[in-house]
């Protein structure tokens, strides 16, 4: 049976998809990734790495999806029935309830700054009350709980609206707001004194910092940022009426994505470099370090919040699609359904994440292999079941899924040259699955076990 939903509009689909790619990675973890590891010839090799491989697995994704029109465990078994690639779909379900989980601990971090600086509390502070306040808050397990419920609450109320009424709607207004937002902060960004400094940093590739740490790190931010390997894309591509051309809405996806990873780099760095300040702070340059440079700005608690805004609608669009894929499992089309499982879901992985949110606070002495709750979760999605996902993704299509099917899916809008289609067939069959197993190897340790 079909999914009973569609999007009403190409449109709503391309923002809500891109929305879901537009997170955490690509806003929060790209910024400090790239800081840490050269910027500009990061920014490079991870440009590369998205166009060539990332790329080619969005495509897959909306090809098992919308070919389907079912949802992210019931795509496999019609492709492949009676064999056991459905566990593809279960993975992807696991792994967005994992990372959904931290996700939203940090969503509820982004609550706490936004209420804090519209009442005025980060003012006037210097460097070291910024990082006392950032341990203060997340180490307080009433308002680390807290946050951390409303941000799911918000996340709940709209999945269980529906794809059209709730996931498309919102996406159709946070996604324009941010990008308005965005404009308005890099006007302010590069109009600070040396400003040219961070945009040298962002995109001058010096490549005496090329790293092998460094390649992985892009090529594992490719993944990331396209929330590719869950299943989440096959899950929104089965709402995908057969009259949208999946090439065209994979490219503008990514090239969405692209240009907010340069927009937040162009947003952060520039003030950064401006007041003298480190790129390379870690995961904690957006709540200890920009608080600081935004302060020293004419109206710079006002900017900053409208950084925090943008900040928080994209972690919501990208925590839709992560509830969404479970939900659509479960509810298989049925709106009663969906509401009914939206809300047992969403407090499922509420419970399941306090123990995250509880991490730098009373349960921080609680670690598993020499790392917080919080970490563990983290590590568990972003270096082993997300890269897994993408490496049998990228195994199943090829293998299961006939090429001449495929071509003629890609094509429901009018041909398409059969170089291309053979270059991305490539890509897929043979490029992705190397790159993948050598981003595993790194991850887990194995090129040191060798060598």
């Amino acid at each position: 049976m079909n999914q009973s939903e569609q999007w009403s509009t190409k449109l709503g689909f391309i923002l809500s998809a891109a929305g879901s790619a537009i997170g955490l990675g690509a806003i929060w973890k790209f910024p400090y990734v790239a800081g840490v590891s050269g910027g500009g010839i990061f920014f490079l090799i991870f440009l590369f790495f998205t166009l060539v491989i990332g790329f080619p697995l969005l495509l897959a994704e909306f090809v098992i999806g919308r070919s389907t029109q079912q949802n992210a465990i019931q795509a496999y078994k019609v492709i492949a029935p009676n064999t056991k690639w459905y566990y593809i779909g279960y993975l992807g379900v696991i792994t967005c309830f994992i990372l959904l989980s931290f996700y939203s601990v940090v969503g509820g971090w982004i609550i706490i700054y936004i209420i804090n600086t519209a009442l005025g509390r980060l003012n006037g502070l210097n460097a070291a009350e910024y990082a006392d306040i950032f341990g203060q808050t997340i180490s307080n397990p009433l308002i680390s709980i807290s946050v951390h419920f409303l941000f799911m609450l918000i996340t709940i109320i709209v999945v269980g609206k529906g794809v059209q009424n709730g996931i498309e709607k919102a996406s159709k207004i946070m996604m324009p707001l941010l990008f308005i937002l965005f404009t308005l902060l890099i006007i302010r960004s590069l109009t600070l004194p040396n400003a040219s400094l961070g945009i040298k940093f962002l995109f001058y590739p010096d490549f005496s910092k090329v790293t092998s740490e460094g390649i992985l790190a892009a090529l594992g931010q490719s993944f990331f940022t396209l929330s590719v390997g869950v299943s989440v894309m096959v899950a929104y591509s089965s709402y995908v009426p057969k009259t949208t051309n999946l090439s065209k809405s994979a490219l503008s996806i990514v090239c969405m994505n692209i240009f907010i990873v340069i927009l937040a780099g162009l947003a952060i760095f520039p003030a950064v470099f401006s007041f003298g300040l480190k790129p390379d702070s870690g995961p904690v340059l957006l709540f200890q370090v920009l608080p600081n440079v935004f302060n020293q700005m004419t109206f710079g608690m006002f900017f900053f919040l409208l950084f925090l805004i943008l900040f928080l609608f994209a972690a919501l669009t990208s925590a839709f699609s992560m509830l969404e894929i479970i939900v659509g499992v479960i509810a298989k089309g049925n709106q009663k359904l969906r509401k009914k499982w939206s809300w047992i879901i969403g407090l499922a992985i509420f419970i399941f994440g306090i123990p995250s949110a509880l991490s730098y606070g009373i349960w921080a002495d609680f670690q598993l292999f020499d790392k917080i709750i919080f970490d563990v979760a983290d590590y568990l999605v972003s270096n082993i079941l997300m890269p897994i996902g993408a490496l049998l993704i990228s195994i199943f299509v090829p293998a299961k899924m006939k090429k001449s099917m495929i071509y003629e899916e890609l094509q429901s809008e009018g041909p398409i040259p059969k170089a291309l289609f053979q270059g991305w067939y490539v890509l897929v069959r043979y490029v992705a699955p190397i790159a993948i197993i050598l981003v595993l190897f790194d991850l887990l340790g194995i090129w040191d076990t060798i060598f």
